[in-house]
């Protein structure tokens, strides 16, 4: 795709413009940038006061943080939610903070050591990188650049080759390496043409299983092209928001399920030419790849609603025993399904090399009580009854 010289200098604009408000930001306080959000006190304490003066974030991510897991912070900034969460995951869990900003970045790792020995324990690290492309690692392509500069087009090539290299080799974060991605109120600073890339690198490091946990600002209307080229805008968390609807979207798009609303606020942040933007939680999870077959397990789907339509295709009747393949009921045995389904296991096993492939996405499907497990049945004469 042959990229514009429009489009290059609004790509060097909106970057340009992100990195110079952000490094004054990590000096000092920018009240523009951030929503009021709340944070439990307890776990604010250890944080150094400078971090927490110059965080900028409009949710709270980590709250759906659980003990033990591995966390990826995009645009980790200061570093508060990162130490939030280190609280939160405790000395067997992990928290890594990506940013690209030299500033915040530099506050956020003198910052470390700190909380570190406040809570007894060190599990924070910092990685230089953007949110967009999670396998360059900037501080290596950093090093190559300053001991080996380009001087020439045939350097260029070898640029190219060494950043393929340092991709595949020495990934900043693997693939299917993290349990949870969390990120607040970032991913709108990231320009349009890279979004779908950005949504694409969160299922990529995830682990199946895992899930996005992604505060940020959206708006109710598209925002407007002139509102888009506006570089204080960008800067602000405003030209950048997707529609909700299309905020939503690109989690199913990048091959996540269970999309859900977590948190929305219900009063916008700020109001631009009539266009409302606010701020939202979306929880998004991993796991629905790979083949589907038949183990001859249903799920009956509780209600209130008559029928769905789930991310796959299945149509879910109230009270009815919908069939489902193998991989299907295990993720509905799971959040954020397992609340709103019973599970019904064959009435007998079906071996893995006897499944036959399950035409998901087909519609309504129903099993027969007969070939589901039945309950225990009593007989007449045993008195239980």
């Amino acid at each position: 795709m042959k990229v514009s010289a429009t489009a290059t200098t609004d790509r060097l604009d909106v970057e340009a413009a992100v990195r110079t408000r952000y490094s004054g930001a990590a000096r000092a306080r920018d009240g523009e940038l951030c929503c009021p959000t709340s944070y439990a006190p307890q776990l604010l304490e250890v944080i150094p006061e400078e971090v927490i003066a110059r965080d900028y974030g409009c949710g709270n991510p980590s709250e759906h943080v659980r003990a033990g897991e591995t966390v990826l912070d995009l645009g980790s900034g200061s570093g508060k939610i990162c130490f939030i969460a280190s609280q939160v995951v405790g000395p067997h869990g992990r928290v890594i903070g990506v940013d690209v900003n030299d500033e915040m970045l530099d506050l956020a790792r003198r910052s470390a050591p700190e909380v570190a020995r406040k809570i007894g324990y060190a599990n924070v690290s910092f990685r230089k990188g953007r949110i967009q492309d999670l396998a360059l690692d900037v501080e290596r392509l950093d090093a190559y650049l300053e001991a080996r500069p380009i001087r020439s087009a045939a350097e260029v090539e070898r640029l190219d080759a060494e950043t393929a290299r340092l991709r595949a080799e020495h990934p900043l974060v693997a693939s299917d390496s993290i349990d949870v991605v969390v990120s607040n109120c970032v991913l709108n600073l990231v320009r349009a043409d890279d979004k779908s890339r950005l949504f694409a690198e969160i299922a990529r490091v995830l682990r199946r299983s895992g899930r996005a946990v992604i505060s940020d600002i959206v708006a109710d209307e598209d925002v407007p092209h002139h509102l888009q080229r506006d570089p204080e805008l960008w800067s602000g968390c405003v030209s950048g928001a997707l529609r909700e609807d299309r905020f939503l979207q690109a989690f199913e798009e990048a091959g996540l399920y269970g999309v859900t609303l977590a948190r929305r606020a219900e009063h916008p942040w700020r109001t631009v030419e009539g266009i409302e933007f606010r701020s939202v939680t979306v929880v998004a999870y991993k796991g629905k790849q790979g083949p589907c077959f038949d183990h001859k397990q249903a799920v009956i789907y509780r209600g209130p609603f008559r029928e769905v339509t789930d991310d796959d295709g299945h149509v879910l009747r109230r009270g009815v025993r919908t069939a489902v393949c193998e991989k299907t009921f295990r993720i509905f045995a799971r959040e954020p399904y397992r609340s709103h389904v019973d599970l019904v296991e064959p009435r007998t096993p079906v071996a893995a090399s006897e499944a036959r492939p399950f035409p998901c996405g087909k519609g309504a499907a129903t099993r027969h009580p007969r070939e589901t497990r039945a309950a225990a049945v009593c007989p007449s004469d045993a008195g239980c009854c």
